[in-house]
């Protein structure tokens, strides 16, 4: 097989893609926006076709499309609560919200309401309830490329919330102090970004790793699997783009600087789902990723970092799930700060992010694509940035 080192892939894309949240919402995301067209530029917030009736009707509040785009590691979360929120299912749905007796959404026994799940979201915030299936009090939408593109859509006024998996400091090459100063960075949920290996390797043995053998694999000082106790086969070394929260976050965490060279890429793709196709079709590989893209095929390794083996076992007494693991990390929504709303976040905003910050949002939209849901004090902490519900 040969390989062409350090060369960006072909599927590596800028172009932003804002898909539909949910097919069950097609149709009433579609009357909303005039249709979906891949090749708008246009990714803002809000045509206004039928809104200022809609607006009258909410008492003048902005019933405008919420639009998201970025990680495809905060992808899932993102795009699953955009999904639930645009179906706007009834309390008598046991399954995705809801009080009857087979209900087995979990969380929800803590939420006293007989109202619609984005009725009930969005009247906290002052949005009256429309009482009808697929028919939120506002829409919203979640597009899927990376973090890179994600910052940069919040900070050019393209989209509403950025979603990330690095910081928005590193993404857009700017200070803590630029940051605080136009920018509301909402963390929603943890991801304790693995490592992975093909299927070839993890049964030939290689389950684990220390984390100078995974450095020097990225950085082509290794070369061949049996020099890390593996079959005699030259390892094929998968990135993330550049531009990805994920390899952001990687080369912070792995190679101490988000500028940090890394040689021994064979290829890099823009999103979880491709570097997952990929290390599932070949042999010999290596890629780091988002959890929620890790299964059977693609198999998380353990990695020693100074000694402690966090493995990827949430029995286990260090695990890759610890907030002590070394490659643990934040996943954002960032808002921004406008003369409008000078704190950062909207009504909109605030009543779709909310969402996430509650322990059904926690354990529907977190837990359940297997990232880490917060701790109770880091979700007050995270509410504490949001606007006083009305």
């Amino acid at each position: 097989m040969t390989f062409d080192k350090g060369r960006q892939s072909d599927d590596v894309s800028r172009r932003m893609f804002l898909l539909a949240s949910g097919a069950g919402v097609t149709t009433a995301l579609a009357g909303c926006t005039g249709g979906s067209d891949d090749s708008s530029e246009d990714t803002t917030a809000g045509d206004d076709s039928g809104n200022e009736e809609t607006q009258e009707n909410s008492g003048g509040m902005d019933t405008s499309m919420l639009s998201a785009e970025g990680s495809s590691t905060v992808y899932p979360i993102s795009n699953k609560g955009s999904s639930y929120w645009n179906s706007n299912a009834p309390p008598s749905d046991g399954e995705y919200w809801g009080s009857n007796s087979e209900s087995t959404v979990p969380g929800w026994s803590e939420i006293e309401t007989d109202q619609r799940l984005a009725d009930y979201f969005a009247g906290l915030y002052g949005f009256e309830p429309t009482g009808k299936q697929a028919n939120p009090p506002f829409p919203t939408t979640v597009g899927l490329s990376h973090s890179g593109t994600g910052c940069k859509s919040v900070r050019d006024g393209l989209v509403d919330i950025g979603n990330s998996s690095g910081p928005i400091t590193a993404e857009l090459g700017i200070s803590e102090k630029k940051r605080d100063e136009n920018y509301v960075d909402h963390v929603v949920g943890r991801d304790g970004q693995p490592v992975v290996v093909s299927k070839d390797i993890w049964d030939a043995g290689v389950q684990k790793l220390t984390g100078k053998q995974v450095k020097k694999i990225y950085q082509d000082e290794i070369t061949n699997w049996k020099e890390v106790g593996g079959p005699d086969k030259e390892i094929y070394c998968i990135g993330r783009a550049e531009g990805s929260g994920t390899d952001t976050a990687f080369r912070l965490n792995m190679l101490g600087d988000a500028e940090a060279p890394m040689p021994g890429v064979d290829t890099r793709k823009g999103q979880n789902q491709q570097v997952k196709t990929v290390v599932q079709q070949n042999e010999g590989a290596i890629a780091y990723m988002a959890l929620a893209f890790t299964g059977k095929q693609v198999k998380p390794i353990a990695i020693e970092f100074d000694g402690t083996t966090y493995k990827p076992d949430k029995s286990a007494s260090n695990t890759i799930f610890d907030s002590s693991y070394p490659l643990n990390r934040d996943l954002h929504m960032y808002t921004k700060k406008t003369d409008e709303h000078p704190n950062g976040v909207d009504k909109r905003e605030a009543a779709f992010i909310n969402m996430f910050l509650t322990t059904f949002g926690q354990k529907v939209f977190v837990e359940a694509n297997n990232y880490i849901p917060l701790p109770d004090k880091d979700i007050e902490k995270e509410k504490g940035k949001l606007p006083d519900q009305a």
